[in-house]
């Protein structure tokens, strides 16, 4: 399964970001995404930002997978 996961811009540099999320940042391409602003919230696949979202879908989205996390396997 292949999933997606939102994360906030800190830092743009070129075509490069810094996205966060629970303290843990990472490099990614905005590539796909040059309208990206610093704060934006993207979902990031494959070291690619795919897509801007706002907050509201951000706190959903960790919401379920806090729901997935907290069923036993």
């Amino acid at each position: 399964m292949c999933l997606a996961y939102p994360a906030k811009v800190v830092e743009i540099e070129s075509s490069l970001a810094t996205v966060e999320l629970e303290g843990v940042r990472r490099r990614v391409s905005l590539m796909l995404l040059p309208e990206t602003k610093l704060g934006d919230y993207v979902l990031v696949h494959a070291g690619f930002a795919m897509q801007i979202v706002d907050r509201r879908t951000v706190d959903e989205m960790l919401e379920t997978f806090d729901e997935m996390n907290a069923h036993e396997r």
